[in-house]
């Protein structure tokens, strides 16, 4: 993620530097795709800009850049691999959004990068496409690659000790979570809220994504009039999509579905095969504080016990734990950037590494509240600090999973560059002649 949105700041910077017209010619060809010498301009003065330093002859090291990412995208046609078309416009909605509130406003950023929001919108629409593509390309490429422990402890041997890395505190994390109870009537008032829009919607009286607009919680759809985008049934939870891949009838909106997320209505837009675009409105019922504070006294209740060895913490887990993501798991964190149990403290929920500061292993936290992200929902929570670690050098026993990341990137990219060298022989490739004389880290582009 955090490469895609720099990648899109790079780009859309740029745009704000187009203003000399620059004579435009074919300076490179690869397979059926060139790559125009505005284009390279274009990067050149974007890496300029941002004070990005450029190791070489940028008219030589930014066309094979290029280069390479159309041999991937042109691998990936031949796969048939796509991007999804959803989550391309996240992507772009929140850079837009992003780029208007440093600027000021819709107009000033069209100002700013001389294009009208359309442009930079299809613009970025492309770029983000692209590089979603490219990096699920190199996924498949690499997919493969999985070292045996041998392997690991070999290639661990084999570091001279300057070269480990230095790896920062990190935590193992146990939580017990639920959401507070939410009042009959409070559920009541949320559905037949929704179920009036369905009336004012089926009887032409109001169009459905001025009401998304208005009234959806789900914020990023909102913003586009409840719109999804083309999905698979997979892509969504299994209450909204069996309701919604049922749908036949783009005039008419489903009956209320509840979901982990809140409760939904739907309302089909087209079907293409085993994809659907569809809009929603989602609302959430409200806790009150009354029912906040319960939870926390029930939850410092449930500590007690803990502490007082009445039962276990992993006992608590499985009796009042509703945490699907960690319950099975004996209340046990994932970190989602690395699939491991440990975590630095900056890549926590804010609020858990709060709690975590100043806390000794086994110690468990005080009752909190927390947002969990993906429900977009306040829950209450209890933690325990399974284990800590301070700065050190990375060793096999506490940081295997480092050491096992270093070796298949280390892999990766060596496969990789055999496969450029190799796609290399089998694509048409043609530069101008007063482009060849660079020293390129793949010799093979000169045939």
């Amino acid at each position: 993620m955090k490469k895609i949105l720099l990648t899109l700041s790079l780009f859309l910077t740029a745009l704000s530097l187009s203003a000399q017209i620059i004579i435009d010619e074919v300076i490179w060809v690869v397979g059926d795709e060139a790559i125009l010498l505005s284009e390279v301009e274009d990067q050149r003065m974007r890496a300029q800009y941002e004070g990005q330093t450029i190791s070489g002859d940028p008219y030589c090291v930014i066309p094979e850049q290029m280069a390479v990412q159309k041999l991937f995208l042109h691998q990936a046609e031949l796969d048939s691999i796509t991007a999804n078309e959803s989550t391309v416009n996240h992507q772009v909605d929140l850079q837009l959004n992003y780029y208007i509130s440093q600027i000021g406003s819709k107009e000033k950023m069209e100002e700013y990068f001389r294009k009208t929001s359309s442009e930079i919108r299809e613009e970025l629409q492309n770029t983000v496409r692209q590089q979603m593509i490219i990096q699920q390309m190199r996924q498949k490429l690499t997919a493969n690659i999985k070292p045996t422990p041998a392997e690991i402890r070999r290639f661990y041997n084999s570091l001279p000790e300057d070269s480990l890395p230095t790896v920062a505190a990190q935590v193992e994390v146990q939580v017990i979570s639920f959401e507070p109870r939410v009042p009959v009537e409070e559920t009541e008032r949320i559905k037949q809220t929704l179920r009036d829009f369905t009336e004012r919607v089926n009887e032409g009286k109001a169009d459905f994504a001025m009401l998304a607009r208005l009234y959806s919680e789900d914020t990023e759809s909102a913003k586009r009039g409840g719109e999804l985008g083309f999905v698979g049934k997979g892509q969504l939870v299994p209450e909204f999509a069996e309701v919604a891949f049922n749908m036949t009838d783009p005039k008419r909106v489903s009956r209320v579905v509840q979901t982990e997320y809140g409760y939904h209505i739907i309302q089909l837009i087209e079907k293409r095969g085993e994809r659907i675009n569809c809009r929603h409105i989602l609302l959430r019922p409200r806790v009150s504080s009354d029912d906040m504070q319960k939870s926390l006294q029930l939850l410092d209740s449930i500590r007690t016990l803990i502490t007082d060895s009445e039962i276990t913490f992993e006992q608590a887990v499985a009796q009042y734990s509703q945490d699907k993501e960690t319950r099975m798991n004996a209340g046990l964190m994932t970190n989602q950037q690395t699939g491991a149990s440990k975590f630095e403290y900056q890549d926590l929920p804010p609020e858990v590494a709060r709690q975590l500061y100043n806390m000794q292993e086994g110690d468990i936290s005080q009752p909190f509240t927390m947002m969990d992200q993906a429900k977009n929902k306040e829950v209450c929570c209890i933690v325990r600090l399974k284990s800590k670690a301070g700065v050190h050098k990375a060793n096999l026993v506490d940081d295997y999973q480092v050491v096992r990341t270093m070796l298949e990137e280390k892999l990766a990219n060596e496969l990789l560059n055999e496969w450029i060298v190799k796609k290399q022989k089998d694509t048409y490739i043609y530069i101008n002649p007063e482009f060849r004389g660079c020293d390129f880290e793949f010799p093979g582009w000169v045939k």
